[in-house]
């Protein structure tokens, strides 16, 4: 099997984080399920899973739907944490973010608290399990570890063909039955990939003026290669 091509993903890449550009495929359906409940146990649960795995895009659908707050974990300590626990939830991505900053570990543990105490809810994603953060502070280590936890596994096949499918379709481009498994057989197993990916390809067809072909796609691909 050819190497699997890692695309540099740029910093400003677009978010398209809504519900309605959430690709459901059984890789990722509990997970989607388990955001939609009303109530979790003890309001609570951590998302973690490789990047691009689809943790971020289902916190901002939760986020986006329950008219929750949304931040980085690493913007905590300098949040304004009652503001936020007064929306009733908030959704912290890069959780892990926290770790080795006293200041966000306490910020965190402030949230936490007071959503608890008002029958609030805190979302977490992470790309590691919570034992892994190397949380300084003892009692919020042990407040998230009782959380419920969700993984999330990298996107299948289907999954990525659907994405891939999807992300063609949105900018009206059509491709040959072939290109999907061409692509799906070269790529790194990311959502993040495939979007970039896409645009990628578009660009440079049309910069050619050629339709996007399996020779087209080997010469980005390559491009990506020869960059690391």
């Amino acid at each position: 099997m050819p190497r699997p091509t890692q695309i540099h993903l740029p910093l400003d890449l677009p978010a398209r984080q809504t519900r309605a550009s959430f690709v459901v495929a059984p890789c990722n359906a509990t997970a989607l399920a388990l955001i939609d409940q009303p109530d979790w146990p003890a309001g609570k649960l951590v998302l973690t899973g490789r990047e691009g795995a689809g943790k971020t895009h289902l916190a901002h659908i939760w986020a986006s739907d329950v008219g929750a707050a949304y931040l980085a974990g690493t913007d905590l300590a300098d949040a304004d944490v009652d503001a936020l626990a007064a929306r009733g939830g908030v959704a912290v991505d890069d959780a892990d973010g926290v770790a080795g900053s006293a200041a966000a570990e306490q910020a965190l543990f402030h949230l936490h608290n007071l959503l608890a105490a008002q029958g609030g809810r805190l979302l977490l994603a992470a790309r590691a399990p919570v034992r892994d953060w190397g949380l300084g502070l003892p009692d919020l280590a042990s407040r998230l570890l009782a959380a419920t936890h969700m993984v999330l596994p990298p996107p299948d096949d289907a999954l990525l063909a659907a994405v891939l499918t999807k992300l063609f379709a949105d900018r009206q481009v059509r491709v040959s039955g072939t290109l999907i498994p061409f692509l799906l057989a070269r790529m790194e197993r990311s959502l993040a990939t495939a979007q970039v990916l896409v645009a990628r390809l578009d660009a440079e067809a049309l910069a050619r003026k050629k339709p996007i072909s399996r020779a087209l796609a080997a010469d980005v691909m390559q491009s990506s290669l020869d960059l690391e």
